[in-house]
């Protein structure tokens, strides 16, 4: 298999949230890259990366980022690819990288996951990614199974 997904964060201490991703993805057999691309003190290569992502292959990026959190959006505005933002929330900050995904004007699409939300954006890649491999479809589509059975046998031994 080859590389298909993009873990970028803005600084390495994001990867204590980001990490989720990466390891959500390896379980699907989901080849991917982590990297460091602050939008803010290397924006050059923030581009780079963002223009060259689908000629290397990509096909959907994760991008974590706290703070003002601009390196999912302008990750966006350089490339076709979907990506994923995962509004990263640390203390003693409020929800501002929150606010700075889901205020993306009309036209730079950005899907934005919940606060920490990186093992979510993993699956979302996933189902991007399934529409197109239905051996992939079959991993998730048994990964919601398993999901669904656990909580019936959990609900079945508080009873």
């Amino acid at each position: 298999m080859s590389l298909q997904v993009g873990i970028i964060m803005g600084s390495k201490s994001d990867l204590e949230i980001m990490q989720a991703a990466a390891d959500v993805l390896t379980e699907f057999g989901i080849e991917n890259e982590v990297r460091i691309v602050s939008a803010h003190r290397t924006p050059d290569e923030m581009h780079d990366y963002a223009k060259s992502a689908k000629e290397r292959g990509l096909k959907v990026i994760i991008a974590g980022a706290g703070g003002s959190a601009h390196l999912p959006g302008m990750t966006a505005s350089h490339t076709n690819l979907p990506v994923l933002a995962v509004p990263i929330k640390k203390n003693p900050h409020d929800h501002e990288a929150l606010w700075s995904n889901v205020k993306m004007p009309p036209g730079v699409p950005l899907a934005t996951m919940p606060e920490n939300g990186a093992k979510n954006a993993a699956l979302m890649a996933v189902e991007i990614l399934a529409l197109s491999d239905p051996e992939l479809d079959q991993k998730y589509t048994d990964f919601k199974k398993k999901q669904h059975d656990q909580v019936l046998q959990d609900d079945e031994s508080i009873q």
